[in-house]
């Protein structure tokens, strides 16, 4: 786990895993299935058929308060890569991302890494949750991840 000194907006956590990136992938790259390993506790639901496939897309999630998030992706590549930034709907993106990176160690291990950063992050409003998502926070995700898919 990492955090970068002196109050710098990016957090992030790694953790190999005792399975391939395809099927980590999977769970990830899926919205539906994000409530299921989510470390922060947030994610309410989405709705199936939103499989990310590419840079540009949008996928929508509720959260556990009741908002609704799009979330516009902004990094991919199939089984290693996947970012987004999310928004309200039809809102101006605030400037967080969430990313995920996916390195195979063979045909059964993967070495993930989970990161937030909200260096971009204009609306002050939001600063105080973005201190709490702590690379603790982005490891229960990897924990919860890992026990998804090395049963």
């Amino acid at each position: 786990m990492t955090e970068e000194p002196d109050g710098a907006r990016v957090v992030s956590a790694e953790r190999e895993i005792a399975a391939g990136a395809e099927a980590i992938f999977e769970l990830i790259a899926d919205p539906a299935r994000q409530p299921e390993w989510d470390g922060n506790a947030n994610l309410a639901e989405a709705a199936a058929g939103q499989r990310v496939r590419a840079v540009g897309e949008v996928f929508t999630m509720s959260l556990t308060q009741g908002s609704v998030r799009e979330n516009h992706v902004v990094e991919f590549e199939e089984g290693r890569r996947l970012a987004w930034r999310p928004s309200e709907p039809g809102g101006q993106q605030p400037g967080h991302l969430w990313r995920w990176e996916l390195e195979p160690r063979g045909a059964d291990r993967t070495l993930v890494r989970h990161t937030y950063d909200w260096s971009e992050l204009t609306d002050e409003s939001r600063f105080g949750t973005a201190r709490r998502t702590t690379a603790e926070k982005l490891s229960a995700s990897l924990d919860r991840l890992a026990a998804l898919v090395e049963r």
